[in-house]
């Protein structure tokens, strides 16, 4: 202890002090205590102070403090110096074991050099001074050399011998004036009992002749013996004087007795039973001599009962309070006790109220010092780090939180009796000591430095029953003195209270238990650290066993919070609920499940429960405010209950759903608010003395709430619990917030300092509540909550993962409570019953809280085989070892409610009988029936006995007849049966925890009677009262069990989590944000008090800084979407002030937690565009407002109109804009989103209106100005947004919409053009893109009009800075060229001519160029001005040569080899556009110019193309031209048949040709794309529409024809192949389609009407599909539609035979081509053209196939094939013989297949030939005619041997012609063989020539 100084300012005069004090005044100002001082000082104190000071012949008291009462006497007085050291005696234990002391080297407490000035005295003239002896050699205290400290008061002693004779010295080296001790003995022997009394006389003399002579200092038995003896007298007088002496020499050390002083028990043997004996014959006695403090303390004690005057009792607290504080005279367990049981009981019996008021104040310091005395074992003083201020418990630097079981010893149940051993009451005459475990030792002076013996490590295990000797250090002794103290208080407090008691505050009872309260609240108010000190052992006196000074006393503790917090007095419940407090803030880490029995049984319930006060409401409420200020102790409660599969309730959630509810509780239009008290400050206030305070026994402690003004209405504790709420939320913002970060930042960033959340929280309270600063301050120094790192045990996954778990539980549970299969089953499936075997389930349902003991009972009594199973398992856990027969019964009922049906009863009862009977070999049954008959017998007397049905009940006789017999034909004996009958009379088989829910309360029937009745009870109270006992004995119930479990060490579930890290926030606002925004909003809406909107407003803002940190977003929705609905800013008219406080805190959250918001941006901005709304509206201006027509708005009233245009409103609003720049890169993005649709709804609701409401449009404008320099990257995702919306707006159908829009794009481009943009990027482009849109989607050419002149002015302003946005300038000019309006076309053709002229080189610099000629392209299209196109194709046509020379297009001659990039990038758009004007230009002579422009560039340009080049012509631009021929999907871009046909039949014949040319011209460059050609000219040829077969049979001979000579080998095979192919696509397989000739319902297509001849005139390409050359096996049926589709196409495929036919012959007879093919290819021709024939010739020759076709409206005439047989036979014979006679070698090789092919051929015409009828086949007969007249012809050429050959087989033909009459050709053909025949054959001679 270090020195103290005590100062106290100057009072009131005395004079006037009493009457004050007496009538309840209190004016005097507190004593102010120095920091070394114990903290908290009681308030109370000063009082008592000032009233001592009144009193005569009373020496000075201080409060708090260890300074020795001495009469003080002038300005100064001096007290004695800090005593050296003096060992304690030795303990006489023969058990002793000597061990390593433990380190304690603190000095005891040096008194002050200066005692306050207390002038207690009236008529006292003598003034002491003690001063001490300044030897120079130290004294020494038990033979060992001290050290002793100097003080100032050593300089003024006198070593004369004048002042020598004036005082004497003592052992310690203090001086005690002579006057003091002598004048005392002086009173004694004058006394009239002095003369009586021998002893007296005799010991009073013989003292103070040793006091005159200067000695005496060393014998202080000898000058007390007469002291004593005069208390004994029972002498007024004589007591006063001696006590008054006693605590003078007390104060100066006189009675610390010497080291060798005899070790005694303690306490001594009354002195009074041996008589008024002298000391001397009392020492020659056989009994111990007491220790002389001991001796003093029973002197001192006894001088006070019942009948002490009270001024006796005065000095007898003054002497036990010098005593007890004295800095070298320690006292110590009973005596000590003994000490503070008569202070009590002074309080108590007095009825002077000054000295009810010293003997308080006495107490308090009493207890004070006990507790302020015990130091830690490092040797520092175990002070209480509590603070007023915040009364939050914050560990002690370097200790760790340790649980029990860190004292390294555990409490067997042996010494837990001994602990919890009886205590009589204070007020008892009866010596404690007889009752009390406490070791033999005497109250003496002691050393801090010497242990006794010495004391184990705290880390040493000592096993459950090894007991161990030990001898306990002053420190151990101090520490056991402190929990005697607390556990006597404890036990005082748990005394009961009569109803009688209970309504008199002032009874003795009543007065005794607040005392003792305050007591026990001061205690843990002051010295929490010695509860939470893991090093403050207390050792069992008879086993020595270690236990923690909180495992020790909790007991007493929670009994006591048990008894006391249910009690309907209200200042016992309210100082019970400061000790919970005290209890949770400071020891919530050692008793985590105690608090959650009180919490849980008791606080909560009653919160809940309807009987109990507004003021008990608002107390409790009250306490958790404190709590919800402590953010640390907010999470573990979350932490350790919550996240707890053990514990029963969600302890934090259930808290926040109860202070939700009290904070909505239903207003009453009765409430009005000035009827509401102010509701009392959440920081915790001094709560001042009231008048009855000392009669009551009530302490005032500091940091305890003001209660005074507590739950007088409903309001007030609706407004509390709304604080709370909101402080709930500021705790979590503090706690989770604190880093500033959010849990992605803080994964990859360290953990700031904490020490700027007070700052942050302040920074962001626009109008803070003074009533809630308490938590900033707490925030501000957040360092000492949370470490920086987490600790590695807080592990928030971990947590997370068991919250989930016991949500799961928790849902089984109520699964097993409604249906107990179904809950089972869903609890095996999610793995919290291992398994379906009957022991895991009974297990569960054994071990688990909250299941339902009637469902459970249900569940086991079912029949089913698992059930009973189930049972078997579940009784078989039950251990019934050892118990009686009904104390079996019990607990087995205990496990479960017993169900009501007989069947289910007696299956329990038969497994129980046989579990019993199998752990009790010892049992009065013979077998297990007869347990079974009995317990059966048991449960009936039960419900016999105690049923309120039963009204004639079962007697014992009955009882014991019943159970005659039972045990095996026995009777069980009769005294047995008599005792159980008694026990369960007595007491009945109940469920120790199923207290009645419901309490039936008094109801007032109808009558006079019952009225009267019920005057003058307070029904509600007395329904309290049960409710209250059913809760106290329920909760002391499950303390007990709770203490014994511990005692048998299973703590399992007790280990505390600390927590420190912030993540446990987002848990904990995700359980109870429901609560929080119906507690919030529900006042909000149905209030007007500003304070409480506030409030609610304070705890929005918390609540969205929350969510919004932790990303919430269905809970950041609800919050902000609400908070945006409380502004009424769409509802003027009922707005009120609250609803602009709502506005402000929006607007704050909006600046505060922007970049949190995401989509809740849009209510917030919403909420902005309204207020602007409401600040036109108010200042007259007319606003449109689509959304409400036919219903005027009503204004907002002025004041609050003024208000929305006030700075404050104007600057937040204008900040949530101008503030976006600190946006981060994705809020920015959802704020411009929320912005754009707030935007349309504003401009949608303002309609056609002329002055249309663009407010968010403009901010649109700014926020990009603000937000200008962002990166490009953020920039391009903003730009995604606001584009998008200005293409919505510019196309707006109002056109004040647009042309502000517009403009306010031209502003922002003309901006960004001013930032220079780097080559390949694209944010121009990008940026210009709505103008394009505008001008493509937006009708009105006004707007139109608008668009071009915005880009004029950007061109003519920022060309040079324009880069990609070249492309989008050509992309809005292009879509100007598609603008039916005139004026727009030319303005836009205008531009693009001055950009093409003076800005080329720029354009093709920056990759515009392609858009250029595109745009061109797209004038060139235009078709309702002929004007413009045909000027844009020459523009397009004059770009050539610009490009070629331009030096950016590197494509001039001399720049040097041209990549095919190069071609692409300008060679390629250029002819693109040709190709697009080819395929889409609506006027014929642009396209014919265009395809002019197409082939003669190609043809003036090509030989400078590259292969590759031509490569991506030919397959990009030449090629599809024709693709309209092969799918009919590219028809789409004409509007109608005859536009196609005209393009078909003009530009696309004109293009094939000229494509025909350009292969001709460029043959040897493009003679590697010949194959696509072919393919090309295939398709064309193989179309439905001969038109285009023709045109494309012509350009293939065209072709072959013009590059004859150039075709190689390979290429004629080719060309062959093309021929083969064409000839089988056109060979018309159908006509052999049975099918076909099948008639369909008796129609023929002739009846039909022919679709097609409408369209015969129209070209419409429509590609053939070959058909196979075999007939179809499997026959379908055709509709007559098919058929006709099918017959058209057969007829298509013969035309274009035939065609083929002709174009092949006609190809062949060409001299070129014919000596130019290669002979195989043209046999390969002579095949197909041969297959034709047969073809044909088959047909021809089927007559039944033609009918059939006939008939069935093939054609309208017989069909046939004549034609074509007759063209290709008359084909085959011409080149056939031809071939034959050719002299070539290769030729002539191939005669021989020649001829294989050619005889058969010539041989089957001529047969055919003969058989036509002239009369019916005129025309076959002129068809074959000139083929006959060739055949004959050849035959005449043939050699002579191979005409010989060949003669047997034509001759008979050649004669069979003659029998015809046949043509003149014919004729001769015959003339010339015959003339040949003969010539062969020798008939005619040959003449020579």
């Amino acid at each position: 202890m270090v020195d103290d100084t005590v100062t106290e300012p100057e009072g009131p005069p005395t004079n006037s002090m009493v009457d004050e004090e007496l009538v309840g005044v209190r004016k005097e100002k507190p004593i102010v205590v120095d920091a070394g001082t114990v903290p908290d000082v009681e308030d109370a104190l000063p009082s008592t102070v000032a009233a001592v000071q009144s009193i005569a012949d009373i020496d000075e008291v201080r409060p708090m403090s260890t300074l020795p009462l001495s009469k003080v006497v002038g300005e100064r007085a001096e007290t004695a110096p800090d005593v050296s050291h003096i060992s304690q005696p030795e303990l006489q234990d023969i058990n002793a074991v000597v061990e390593a002391p433990l380190p304690s080297k603190q000095a005891p407490p040096t008194p002050p050099t200066k005692s306050p000035r207390l002038q207690l005295v009236r008529d006292s003239t003598d003034a002491y001074q003690p001063r001490p002896a300044t030897p120079n050699t130290p004294a020494k205290a038990n033979g060992h050399d001290e050290p002793r400290p100097q003080t100032p008061s050593s300089a003024h002693s006198s070593s004369s011998a004048a002042s020598h004779k004036r005082s004497i010295t003592i052992s310690k080296g203090y001086t005690v004036s002579v006057v003091l001790i002598s004048s005392a003995l002086e009173t004694i022997l004058a006394s009239k009992e002095a003369k009586r009394s021998t002893p007296l006389r005799e010991s009073a003399h013989s003292a103070l002749e040793m006091i005159r002579a200067g000695q005496g200092g060393d014998r202080p038995r000898e000058i007390f013996e007469p002291l004593r003896l005069a208390c004994e007298t029972r002498s007024e007088k004589l007591m006063i004087a001696s006590l008054d002496c006693i605590s003078k020499l007390i104060s100066y050390s006189f009675f610390a007795e010497p080291s060798y002083a005899q070790a005694l028990p303690s306490p001594p043997p009354s002195p009074a039973l041996q008589g008024r004996r002298s000391i001397a014959s009392a020492s020659q006695s056989s009994l111990p001599q007491p220790s002389l403090v001991d001796l003093v303390v029973h002197t001192v004690t006894t001088c006070h009962n019942d009948a002490s005057p009270e001024t006796v009792s005065l000095q007898v607290v003054k002497a036990l309070l010098s005593l007890i504080l004295s800095p070298t005279i320690y006292v110590h367990h009973s005596s000590l006790l003994k000490a503070i049981r008569t202070v009590y009981n002074v309080f108590l019996l007095s009825t002077d109220v000054v000295n009810q008021m010293v003997a308080q104040g006495g107490l308090t310091q009493m207890v004070h010092h006990i507790f302020t005395r015990c130091k830690s074992l490092d040797g520092t003083a175990l002070r209480s780090r509590v603070s007023s201020d915040t009364l939050t418990s914050i560990p002690t630097p370097g200790s760790p939180k340790t649980d029990i079981q860190n004292a390294g010893f555990v409490l067997s149940e042996n010494a837990a009796e001994k602990l919890t051993a009886e205590v009589l009451p204070l007020d008892s005459t009866v010596d404690l000591s007889l009752h009390l475990g406490i070791p033999t030792l005497p109250s003496s002076v002691h050393d801090p430095q010497v242990t006794i013996g010495p004391a184990p490590p705290a880390t040493q295990e000592i096993a459950e029953n090894e007991y161990i000797t030990r001898e306990l250090s002053t420190q151990d002794m101090f520490i056991k003195d402190a929990f005697l103290v607390f556990r006597a208080l404890c036990k005082l407090t748990m005394k009961p209270l009569n109803t009688e008691s209970e309504r008199d505050i002032k009874s003795h009872a009543m007065r005794s238990k607040l005392l003792s309260l305050h007591l026990v609240l001061t205690i843990l108010n002051s010295h929490m650290a010695i509860f939470v000190d893991p090093k403050a052992i207390i050792y069992s006196s008879s086993t020595n066993e270690a236990t923690t000074f909180v495992q020790a006393v909790n007991q007493y503790l929670c009994l006591s919070l048990s008894r006391n917090a249910v009690s309907p007095v209200p200042q016992v419940f309210e100082v019970s609920v400061e000790i919970f407090w005290r209890v949770l803030s400071g020891m919530r880490t050692k008793l985590k499940k105690e608090i959650e029995v009180l919490l849980h049984e008791i606080f909560v319930p009653i919160l809940e429960m309807k009987t109990s006060t507004l003021k008990q409401k608002a107390v409790i409420i009250g306490m958790l405010s404190r709590l919800c200020q402590d953010p640390q102790a907010l999470v573990e409660i979350y932490l350790n209950y919550d996240c707890d599969s053990e514990a029963t309730d969600n302890i934090y959630e259930h808290l926040m759903n109860v202070i939700s509810k009290i904070a909505t509780l239903p207003y009453t239009s009765s409430q009005q608010k000035a009827n509401d008290p102010a509701s009392p400050a959440l920081p915790p206030q001094t709560k001042s003395s009231a008048s009855t305070a000392h009669v009551s026994g009530a302490l005032a402690v500091s940091g305890t709430m003001d209660t005074s003004t507590m739950g007088l209405s409903e309001g007030q504790l609706r407004r509390q619990g709304l604080e709370c709420l909101v402080a709930v939320l500021r705790s979590l913002v503090a706690w989770g917030t604190a880093a500033g970060k959010t849990p992605a930042e803080s994964a990859t960033a360290d953990a700031a300092p904490r020490s700027q959340i007070g700052e942050e929280i302040a920074t962001d309270i626009m109008t803070p509540d003074p009533s809630l600063d308490g938590l900033l301050a707490s925030a501000g120094s957040m360092e000492a909550f949370r470490q920086s790192t987490p600790d590695i045990a807080d592990d928030p996954s971990r947590f997370e993962s068991a919250k989930q778990k016991k949500t799961t539980l928790l849902e089984g549970i109520k699964k097993f409570n409604f249906k107990p299969k179904r809950g089972v089953q869903f609890l095996i499936e999610t793995e919290l019953i291992p398994s379906s075997s009957p022991r895991d389930i009974a297990g569960f349902l054994l071990t688990t809280d909250g299941l339902s003991k009637s469902m459970i009972g249900e569940y086991l009594g079912e029949a089913d085989d698992h059930n009973v199973a189930i049972m078997h398992a579940f009784v078989d856990f039950l251990d019934f070892r050892n118990l009686g027969f009904v104390d079996a019964v019990r607990v087995f009922l205990q496990a479960f409610r017993l169900p009501g049906e007989a069947q289910k009863i007696d299956r329990f009862m038969l497994k129980f009988a046989e579990r019993y009977i199998a752990g009790n070999a010892q049992t009065p049954f013979k077998n297990a029936d007869a347990a079974y008959i009995l317990a059966y017998s048991i449960i009936l007397l039960n419900t016999d006995a105690h049923s309120p049905q039963v009204k004639n009940r079962m007697t014992k006789a009955d009882f014991i007849k019943n159970n005659r017999g039972i045990n095996d034909g026995e009777s069980l004996p009769e005294e047995f049966l008599n005792a159980i009958f008694h026990d369960i009379q007595g007491n009945e088989i109940r469920m120790k925890d199923e207290v009645d829910a419901t309490i039936n309360l008094p109801s007032t029937g109808p009558g006079l009677a019952n009225v009267l009745a019920n005057v003058g009870r307070d029904l509600q109270k007395e329904a309290y009262v049960m409710q209250s006992n059913g809760m106290a004995n329920k909760t002391e119930a499950l303390f007990k069990t709770l203490m014994r479990s511990q005692r048998r060490g299973s703590r399992t579930g007790d280990q505390y989590f600390s927590a420190s890290h912030f993540i446990h926030v987002r848990p904990m606002f995700e359980v109870a944000w429901i609560p929080f925004l119906a507690g919030l909003s529900g006042p909000l809406q149905n209030t007007d008090d500003l304070e409480i909107v506030d409030l609610c407003l304070d705890g929005f803002k918390n609540a969205i800084r929350i969510v919004c940190f932790f990303d919430l977003d269905l809970e950041r929705n609800a919050f902000v979407s609400t908070l945006a609905k409380f502004t009424f800013l769409n509802n003027f008219g009922e707005m009120k002030t609250k609803n602009m406080d709502a506005i402000k805190t929006l607007l704050d959250i909006a600046v505060n937690e922007g970049n949190n918001l995401k989509g809740s941006w849009r209510d917030v901005l919403s909420c902005v565009s309204q207020l602007e709304h409401m600040q036109l509206i108010s200042g007259g201006v007319e606003v449109p407002d689509g959304g409400k027509k036919g219903r005027s708005k009503k204004l907002p009233a002025e004041e609050l109109a003024n208000e929305s245009r006030s700075t404050h409103i104007t600057v937040a609003a204008d900040m949530v804009f101008s503030l976006s720049h600190y946006l981060s890169g994705t809020a920015i993005v959802d704020f411009a989103r929320a912005l754009c649709d707030v935007s349309w709804e504003e401009i949608q609701s303002s309609g056609m209106s002329q002055h249309p409401r663009l407010f968010s449009l403009q901010k649109l404008v700014e926020i990009s100005y603000y937000n200008m320099n962002r990166i490009r990257l953020e920039w391009s995702n903003l730009w995604d947004i606001l584009g998008e919306h200005f293409n919505q707006v510019c196309c707006h159908s109002n056109p004040h919409v647009g042309f502000f829009a517009l403009d306010s794009l031209r502003q922002l481009s003309m901006r960004f053009l001013e930032k220079e943009e780097l080559p390949h990027f694209k944010f121009q482009k990008d940026f210009l893109k709505p103008f394009e849109y505008t001008m493509v989607h937006n009708a009105n050419p006004d707007i139109r009009d608008m668009v071009l002149q915005c880009l004029q002015q950007m061109i003519q302003a920022r060309v040079q800075n324009m880069r990609s946005g070249w492309r989008t300038l050509f992309g809005v000019f292009s879509a100007a060229a598609k603008v039916l309006t005139e004026r727009i076309a030319n303005s836009a053709f205008e531009i693009v001519t001055r950009l093409n002229k003076e800005h080329f080189a720029a354009i093709v610099r920056h990759g515009a160029f392609a858009d250029l000629t595109v745009c061109i392209t797209e004038f060139c299209k235009v078709s309702k001005y002929q004007k413009i196109s045909l000027l844009a194709i020459g523009m397009l046509r004059g770009v050539i040569p610009v490009m070629l020379t331009c030096p950016e297009c590197a494509l001039s001659p001399g720049v040097g080899p041209k990549g095919d990039d190069i071609m692409i990038r300008f060679w390629f758009p250029v002819l693109f556009g040709f190709y697009d004007i080819i395929m889409n230009g609506e006027d014929l002579e642009v396209r014919r110019l265009a395809l002019d422009s197409l082939f003669s560039t190609l043809k003036n340009y090509g030989s400078s193309f590259t292969v590759e080049f031509w490569d991506t012509v030919c397959k990009e631009i030449l090629f599809p031209i024709f693709a309209v021929l092969k799918s009919s999907q590219d028809m789409s871009r004409f509007n109608t048949q005859e536009d196609m046909s005209v393009w078909l039949s003009t530009t696309m014949i004109q293009a094939l040709r000229d494509l025909i040319d350009l292969y001709t011209f460029f043959y040897d460059t493009l003679e590697r794309f010949l194959d696509g050609l072919l393919e090309l000219l295939c398709v064309c040829i193989c179309q439905e529409n001969d038109t285009l077969a023709r045109i494309g049979t012509s350009c293939l001979q065209q072709f072959l024809e013009n590059n004859v000579q150039k075709l190689s080998a390979a290429w004629w095979e080719r060309v062959a192949a093309t021929f083969v192919k064409l000839f089988r696509t056109t060979t018309p397989h159908q006509l052999f389609d049975e099918s076909l000739r099948v008639e369909i319902d008796g129609s023929t297509l002739l009846d039909l009407p022919d679709s097609s001849d409408s369209n015969d005139q129209a070209i419409i390409p429509a590609p053939l599909s070959p058909t196979s050359d075999r007939p179809q096996e499997v026959k379908h049926t055709h509709t007559l539609g098919d058929r006709r589709r099918i017959f058209k196409q057969i007829i298509v495929k013969c035309v274009l035979q035939l065609l083929l036919i002709e174009t092949t012959n006609d190809l062949l007879r060409n001299d070129v081509v014919y000596t130019t093919i290669p002979p195989e290819q043209l046999l390969r021709l002579m095949g197909v053209l041969d297959h034709s024939y047969q073809f044909a010739r088959m047909f021809n020759d089927d007559k039944e196939l033609r009918t059939g076709l006939w008939k069935v409206g093939f054609m309208k005439h017989l069909p046939n094939l004549l034609k074509q047989e007759s063209s290709s036979a008359a084909t085959l014979v011409h080149v056939l013989l031809r071939m034959y006679f050719d002299e070539r070698p290769d030729h002539q090789n191939a005669r021989p297949q020649i001829a294989e092919r050619l005889l058969p051929l010539g041989l089957s015409v001529l047969q055919d030939y003969i058989k036509l009828r002239a009369d019916t086949q005129a025309k076959n007969i002129t068809a074959w005619t000139p083929v006959v007249a060739e055949i004959l012809d050849g035959f005449c050429r043939f050699d002579n041997k191979a005409f010989v050959r060949y003669l047997p087989a034509v001759y008979p033909l050649a004669t069979g012609l003659l029998a015809r009459d046949v043509a003149p050709e014919i004729r001769l053909g015959l003339k010339m063989y015959f003339e040949r025949v003969g010539r062969t054959q020798g008939i005619v001679v040959v003449e020579a020539s």
